[in-house]
């Protein structure tokens, strides 16, 4: 089947249930008062910014997203790409490509107008969604690309030369498209990073998604009442097959943008996070955090914490032994918490000795 029924599964089995939040520590939203109490009350900027979807809202938006782009012409096959920060609106945004039939084409957003030019016209991309992190680059190829493609922006302040996204998709139908699409049918072209030359594409089917969703789900033994904690961006596979595991079970996600080890910690002690995605020099600036007393684990609430994965780095397996490497080392940042990576974390006094049982990770 593809991977789009196990969206509307969720939507049917969890509809009212909370699917995905974005925290952005870095903006503080107004406080929001009453009528009756704004006479009296100075609003203040007071309020960390959160947003959140339900599994229904979830399929809804994608169905918008869908019929948005049959309205406009695109068929089955053709290439809509995604040149987003990670936010709210860019699963709904992927899964609604993918309903249409269509291929979604992710772009990595440390991409120059020129790499985005290049991946865009390698891929014959049709559609662009892109934020406002992008106006300027998308700005400076728009001579080249604006004549063949439909540009949708995802933002507050539409730029004159795109369509905007919440208004366009605003009258669109949210009942499922009818669309039939097939296991075996094309479903994202991911981009390398580029490192050793121009970026490669890479084609994947409904199938492989699929079955990402299922060992993600098995090999971490992911349930529905886990919360994934994700920081890097849903552009790379890495990101969004782990979120994937929780696509399979109907848990909840959480989109955090910020990686300082505050920041994590926060969103893990207030979201009540079990499954946390990190990066290598995330894990160390939590550890020097640690060290130094910046971060001190009694103020939050982490004893749900039961595994980490960790990024970059292929999983060995892990000692729970003393260790004279000069390599970083440190305990789970909880005591249920769960590890492993190449460069070995042990268990320290602050947790004691099984603190962290071993499992196969990353």
């Amino acid at each position: 089947m593809p991977i789009t029924d196990l969206l509307e599964r969720n939507s049917k089995l969890y509809g009212d249930e909370i699917a995905l939040v974005e925290i952005n520590p870095e903006v503080q939203e107004p406080r929001r008062v009453t009528w009756k109490e704004y006479a009296l009350i100075q609003p203040t900027s007071s309020a960390p910014y959160r947003r959140e979807i339900t599994w229904s809202v979830f399929d809804e938006k994608a169905n918008r997203v869908a019929h948005l782009l049959l309205s406009r012409g695109i068929q089955k096959g053709q290439k809509v790409a995604i040149l987003l920060m990670n936010c709210l609106e860019w699963l709904p945004i992927y899964f609604g490509i993918l309903k249409a039939g269509a291929v979604a084409v992710p772009l990595n957003f440390r991409y120059t107008a020129d790499e985005i030019d290049y991946c865009l016209k390698k891929a014959d991309v049709d559609v662009l969604f892109f934020g406002p992190e992008f106006i300027g680059r998308v700005e400076d190829i728009v001579p080249k690309i604006s004549s063949q493609m439909l540009l949708f922006f995802v933002g507050d302040t539409c730029p004159s030369f795109a369509e905007d996204y919440h208004r366009a998709t605003a009258n669109c139908s949210s009942a499922a498209p009818k669309v039939l699409v097939d296991d075996m049918d094309d479903a994202a072209i991911y981009y390398s990073s580029g490192t050793t030359g121009f970026p490669k594409a890479i084609l994947l089917r409904h199938q492989c998604l699929l079955q990402a969703a299922r060992m993600e789900a098995f090999h971490h033994q992911t349930t529905h009442d886990d919360v994934f904690l994700c920081i890097p961006p849903l552009y790379h596979t890495g990101a969004k097959m782990h979120w994937f595991g929780s696509l399979f079970t109907g848990s909840r996600g959480v989109l955090l943008k910020g990686n300082t080890p505050q920041a994590i910690f926060d969103a893990v002690s207030s979201e009540k996070c079990t499954i946390v995605w990190l990066l290598v020099p995330w894990c160390q600036d939590i550890l020097t955090a640690l060290d130094r007393g910046d971060l001190k684990p009694e103020n939050y609430q982490l004893s749900q914490w039961r595994l980490m994965h960790i990024g970059a780095q292929p999983a060995t397996g892990w000692s729970t032994s003393p260790t004279t490497s000069t390599t970083p080392t440190t305990a789970c940042p909880s005591p249920p918490a769960r590890a492993a990576s190449t460069w070995g974390w042990t268990t320290s006094t602050r947790w004691g000795p099984s603190a962290c049982p071993a499992t196969a990770g990353a």
